[in-house]
């Protein structure tokens, strides 16, 4: 029996004071305006019920992807609002959502029917969708008003909040983000002015480039940003803070001659004597199989580079130019000295992925 202990020391370290350092940066982005913290997806990867318990007085309310994802945070204890951003896949959830104070987000037809037909406890605070260009889920632009009106007649809903999602708002050039913020605030004022409106997930909450007509009672989103990473080119009123840090062990150092190959396949070939390490990682914890060779690691203050294909429990790095390397030394893959952007840059991916894909056997470790 092992106790809940890890005698691997292949491990994630997940920072609290960082969430609560970059919960604060968001809510400076966010002045008198409600925040919704968006901490899906295990809280990207980090540990849902820490993450909540880290940013909980910074924001107002939860968002998780669906139901199941929030009863842990139910069952954590945490009282908050709970909003489910892909909504009910079934009536069956609605009474779930009266009892348990979820607020679930209502994007097609067969969403809307079921709130207007189920006969509930009590009423339930929704969040129509609104589909203002980016075609993945959401009512139509003409559509909107009529869904409203129904809500609004329903004995079964609390409250409306309306919302919508930006496509392109880590480009803050793009043309699509102004015609999808226009479309949605001129929407709204005509249809429900007084309502609470959502449009800004964390890009968006720090571009410059969209005025998006906030007042106090509309609700921003962050995700993203509370784990350390800015999805723009735009600066923050303070540095974000990687959460994160992803560590191995070196479990073997070996010397290789020139023209010798490293890992399957043999893709890597020394183009010179060359030291190789193998660390305690691979893609079965999450690290990404098709790493190329030259991805960058952190090891003893300096970088070295990932030499030959990511192994399911192992990958091999050239330590060549690093000094003193030896069985046991930590592997930084990503984190406070190598940022998770230029890992995903490398690997043609996106931070989010890199992120959420941790494998459960790598344990948390929380500071």
């Amino acid at each position: 029996m092992s106790n809940g202990l890890h005698f691997r020391p292949t491990r994630a370290e997940i920072s609290m004071a960082a969430l609560r350092h970059n919960a604060k940066v968001a809510r400076q982005h966010a002045p008198n305006c409600l925040l919704l913290g968006v901490i899906k997806a295990d809280g990207y990867g980090h540990g849902v019920n820490e993450v909540a318990r880290a940013i909980n007085g910074s924001v107002d309310a939860f968002g998780v992807a669906f139901i199941d994802e929030g009863f842990k945070l139910r069952d954590a204890g945490f009282l908050q609002p709970i909003v489910l951003l892909e909504g009910c896949f079934s009536e069956a959830e609605l009474p779930v959502c009266a009892h348990y104070g979820f607020q679930p987000v209502v994007h097609c037809h067969a969403q809307l029917d079921a709130i207007l037909n189920t006969r509930l406890v009590k009423p339930i605070p929704v969040w129509v969708k609104i589909d203002s260009g980016m075609h993945r889920l959401g009512f139509n632009v003409d559509e909107v008003e009529q869904v409203i009106a129904e809500l609004e007649a329903s004995p079964q809903v609390a409250s409306i909040t309306l919302m919508t999602h930006f496509a392109n708002a880590d480009l803050s050039e793009h043309p699509l983000n102004e015609a999808q913020r226009d479309r949605f605030i001129e929407l709204c004022a005509r249809t429900s002015p007084t309502k609470s409106l959502s449009s800004a997930n964390t890009a968006a909450l720090l571009s410059s480039k969209l005025d998006l007509g906030i007042e106090p009672h509309h609700w921003q989103r962050t995700g993203i940003m509370l784990y350390g990473v800015n999805p723009t080119q735009e600066r923050t009123s303070e540095p974000l803070q990687a959460a994160m840090r992803l560590v191995a062990p070196i479990m073997a150092v070996r010397d290789i001659a020139a023209g010798e190959a490293v890992g399957y396949g043999s893709r890597w070939v020394a183009e010179r004597p060359s030291r190789i390490a193998t660390v305690a990682i691979g893609y079965a914890d999450g690290y990404p199989r098709h790493a190329p060779d030259g991805t960058p690691v952190w090891l003893n203050e300096q970088r070295a580079s990932l030499a030959g294909m990511v192994s399911m429990d192992m990958i091999t790095i050239d330590v060549t130019d690093v000094e003193q390397v030896e069985v046991g030394d930590e592997v930084e893959l990503w984190g406070p000295n190598l940022h998770v952007c230029e890992v995903a840059d490398c690997v043609g991916s996106i931070s989010y992925e890199l992120l959420s894909r941790i494998s459960p056997r790598v344990p948390r470790h929380y500071k």
